[in-house]
């Protein structure tokens, strides 16, 4: 079936194109009798409107900003690349994509890249956001401006962000609880958890899902206390290979941030029967998923995370609907049979 076109409406409305395009573009000398004809026609029609050609006749052009961590993480390393792949795509359509970088876990440099935009015309931020009061009145100032604002992979909800684009964080943890479960089996023990930091709350909300499962559904298995491995492999290995040195009665492990190279390291010098579960796939997760050191990876995807932001930032500035079930991010579960 062909594409319906402004001609085919400006027809069943029985108007002229040019009046058309006035009625979509919202300009003036258009009366009501005749806009309310144009809209008929299009719902008649199904007419779908190519929201990018339509800027690009109006001039209207677009400016966001991501403020992201640095840092060694494989996933926040595919979020940046993913961010400047839109750079480029987008700057075809009149969209101003900029990226912040800026030292992970810190709430201070968080605070400091939203203070120093120059908001004279942007027109939204992406921030990845940190449990912070600071970080929460920085994100209310530029509301306070206008600035559209979402947040992106974790969340700050008492906040004024208009929305939050990621997974379901307490969901994972009891995704990754269930499989916890599975893998460990009747066997008694000690589960150890390895998180990034407690300022992040998609820690703190994956933990709190994992430990509803463990409580209601273990009670053969201890949830020991989480390791903060501030989501550097090298810490990770430390503390984690200090954690199964101490303790022989460990039987599971819960990576729930980044690190996983260090989990892998720890895990492969321990050689005890562990059932592991790691959060984002990696080339390190995919070749330990293979060799069996790791059971399961819970994964989000990057790119639908960031195009989402993307897409959501643009209909808050345009004022126009979200669609909620394309904006759903979703858990992905890998094994070593369904790697991509």
């Amino acid at each position: 079936m062909n594409r319906v076109t402004a001609q085919d409406v400006a027809k069943t409305a029985g108007v002229s194109v040019a009046t058309v395009d006035r009625v979509l573009n919202e300009r003036k000398g258009v009366s009501q009798n005749t806009i309310a004809k144009v809209n008929n026609a299009m719902k008649e029609l199904n007419f779908v409107r190519n929201q990018a050609a339509a800027d690009l006749a109006r001039g209207k052009s677009y400016r966001f900003v991501f403020v992201v961590p640095a840092g060694e993480t494989s996933f926040f390393s595919d979020i940046r690349r993913e961010i400047e792949a839109v750079q480029l795509i987008e700057s075809k359509n009149r969209i101003t994509i900029e990226m912040i970088t800026v030292p992970p876990l810190q709430s201070t440099t968080v605070v400091e890249a939203l203070s120093k935009l120059d908001t004279s015309n942007l027109d939204g931020v992406a921030v990845v956001a940190i449990e912070s009061q600071i970080v929460r009145d920085a994100i209310n100032r530029l509301r306070k401006e206008g600035i559209h604002v979402v947040t992106l992979i974790s969340d700050i909800p008492n906040s004024a962000r208009e929305r939050f684009i990621g997974i379901d964080n307490v969901a994972a943890g009891r995704v990754a609880a269930s499989l916890i479960k599975r893998f460990v089996a009747s066997r008694e023990g000690d589960i150890a958890v390895v998180a990034g930091s407690g300022v992040l709350r998609d820690h703190v909300e994956r933990r709190m899902g994992f430990e509803q499962v463990m409580r209601a559904e273990c009670p053969h298995l201890n949830v020991l206390p989480w390791i903060e491995g501030e989501e550097l492999a090298g810490v990770v290995d430390e503390k984690l290979s200090i954690l199964l040195t101490q303790n022989a009665n460990i039987v599971g492990v819960y990576s729930l941030g980044g690190g996983t190279r260090g989990v892998i390291e720890a895990i492969e010098a321990a050689d005890s029967n562990i059932s592991v579960v790691t959060t984002e796939i990696s080339d390190h997760a995919r070749e330990a998923l293979i060799s069996g050191v790791i059971d399961a990876v819970l994964v989000q995807d990057p790119t639908h995370e960031v195009r989402s932001a993307l897409r959501i930032l643009k209909g808050l500035t345009d004022q126009r609907p979200i669609n909620e079930s394309q904006e759903r991010i979703r858990i992905e579960i890998f094994v070593r049979d369904n790697l991509p």
